[in-house]
């Protein structure tokens, strides 16, 4: 709370879901924890018997769960995501809904609200006038005032209570001497003491406003509302610092809850980890070692990069096919709109591949023509995501524009144009790219995940950033961008979330029923981590 001097200040801009404010807000956090967060996981004690329950997930039998603790881990949950919101994203505020203007909802309000406004009209105008709601009013509005007062604030709360004593103008209107204007004004005056600068003019219009005592009542409630909204938003940015000094650990606390009020609540990360593992061991070169039945196996993947790659999962996810991991719900806004600027990156970088492998010298080295065919390209396949986009009609356009603006280009430094048959192929490559399986894009595709990989496991890469691989250099700023957004997110969750993760891997790891046939490769003696 403010104290009797201050005022909260102006809470104007609404919580923003642009992942670029959210990638600048997480950097201060970011840059003296990205090298940490990796070093710390991997020293971690792997194959170690950890027995806490932020260990691992739970391996008790189901049981049968009441409809209490699902509202409680619901409510658990609703917190951990409102805790996380406002670390992470210094844009966060709490604004009044607004309903749609045709909405049942907001014509069920505008009904119930002008029922009573006149109702209060019809009492005040009754001979002898009736005060029994402009008295339920008054109460109402002298509980909000104290609701803005620090403890400290005594004098003013003595006066409040004294000006509006209850008692006391029951007394009043009952002799039919109560004056509702007056004590309106005094209320006025005394949101004018409380408010932010920025309901200065609102206050202002009051003291210049009509007498009807009903639109007073009206403009009272609705900036006492707004009021009540700066109010949040200013113990929300005082609560912010503490919250971040301690955000790993109560994360963390919070989460812990949930698990061990909902055991099934690592489902979907265990298996999202699962998918991860049994890609890389794929890929893993056997051993020399040979197990006791004499048959080689797989070499084991580190834990780092069997998270890392699960993280670059989350970026080429499938949201229509599968829930995210419960450790990744708090972010899903964010890694969505990260999940969005990369389909945008890689098909831009796809476009200028092509261009510049099909033209070639004639119009290299030309970084004005490279960012403008950049632009172009990426203002023509804005919202390629929609399920309603025709990425064949975009990149249709884009071929034609790109067509253009290189002849406008070659002419220009008196180069002959591209030849009928040249256009037309670009064409075709460029339109091609709506295949999953073309070339280009595949290729692409896979120098981003390497290129996202080397950005994870980088230490400090968020201050120093992995040059990009060739063929993506034309669109290197925007991917660097990216990458530090999305690393700062990964590590920031891996701090709060690596013991879970941790848990998870020994138990798919080094317990009896493995994922994959290889895994009985480990260790037979360290059995699988299970929390209490």
């Amino acid at each position: 709370m403010p104290l009797n001097d201050e005022r909260p200040t102006s809470t104007s801009a609404a919580a923003s879901e642009d992942q670029g404010s959210d990638g600048e807000s997480m950097l201060s956090r970011c840059d003296s924890t990205n090298s940490a967060s990796d070093l710390d996981y991997s020293r971690q004690s792997f194959t170690s018997d950890c027995s806490s329950k932020q260990s691992s997930p739970s391996s008790s039998p189901p049981k049968t769960i009441t409809l209490d603790e699902v509202m409680t881990t619901a409510r658990d949950l609703s917190n951990l995501n409102l805790a996380h919101e406002i670390i992470v994203n210094h844009s966060f505020q709490v604004e009044q809904p607004n309903l749609p203007e045709n909405s049942l909802e907001k014509r069920v309000r505008d009904m119930v609200h002008k029922a009573f406004w006149d109702s209060l009209e019809a009492e005040l105008n009754d001979e002898p006038a009736e005060y029994e709601h402009a008295i339920k009013l008054l109460e109402e509005i002298r509980e909000i005032l104290l609701s803005f007062l620090n403890p400290g604030a005594n004098r003013l709360r003595t006066q409040i209570l004294e000006v509006l004593d209850m008692d006391l103008i029951r007394q009043q209107a009952d002799k039919e001497v109560v004056d509702i204007q007056g004590l309106a004004s005094y209320i006025i005056s005394i949101m004018g003491k409380l408010c932010a600068p920025i309901r200065d003019d609102e206050i202002k219009k009051f003291q210049e406003g009509s007498c009807n005592i009903v639109q007073m009542f009206k403009d009272i409630f609705r900036v006492l509302d707004l009021m009540k909204m700066d109010m949040v938003n200013f113990t929300i940015q005082n609560l912010r610092p503490e919250l971040q000094k301690q955000s790993v650990e109560f994360e963390r606390a919070k989460f812990q809850t949930i698990l061990d009020k909902t055991p099934s609540a690592l489902d979907h990360t265990t298996s999202w980890i699962k998918s991860a593992l049994e890609e890389l061991m794929l890929s893993m070169p056997p051993t020399a070692q040979t197990s006791s039945q004499g048959k080689g196996g797989n070499a084991l993947p580190g834990p780092l990069l069997v998270i890392n790659t699960g993280f670059i999962h989350i970026l080429f996810w499938n949201h229509q096919k599968s829930p995210l991991p419960e450790t990744l719900v708090t972010d899903e806004v964010r890694l969505r709109e990260l999940q969005r600027r990369l389909q945008l990156l890689q098909t831009v970088a796809s476009v200028l591949l092509i261009v510049y492998s099909a033209v070639g010298g004639a119009v290299s080295g030309l970084p004005a023509l490279a960012d403008r065919l950049k632009r172009m390209t990426s203002i023509l396949l804005e919202g390629m995501h929609s399920l309603h986009f025709n990425l064949e009609e975009a990149l249709e356009g884009v071929s034609r524009q790109i067509c253009c603006e290189l002849n406008k280009s070659l002419t220009k430094r008196n180069y002959l144009a591209l030849p009928v048959a040249l256009q037309a192929t670009l064409k075709g490559q460029i339109c091609a790219l709506t295949q999953e399986s073309n070339p280009i894009r595949t290729l692409v595709e896979g120098r981003v995940q390497e290129y996202l990989q080397v950005f994870l496991s980088t230490p400090n890469s968020n201050v120093n950033p992995p040059s990009v691989p060739t063929g993506l250099s034309a669109v290197e700023p925007e991917f660097t961008a990216l990458g530090v957004s999305f690393v700062c997110l990964v590590n920031y969750n891996k701090q709060v979330y690596g013991p879970f993760y941790t848990g998870i891997l020994k138990s798919l790891l080094f317990s009896k029923t493995s994922p994959h046939p290889s895994f009985s490769s480990g260790p037979p003696s360290d059995p699988p981590v299970t929390s209490s």
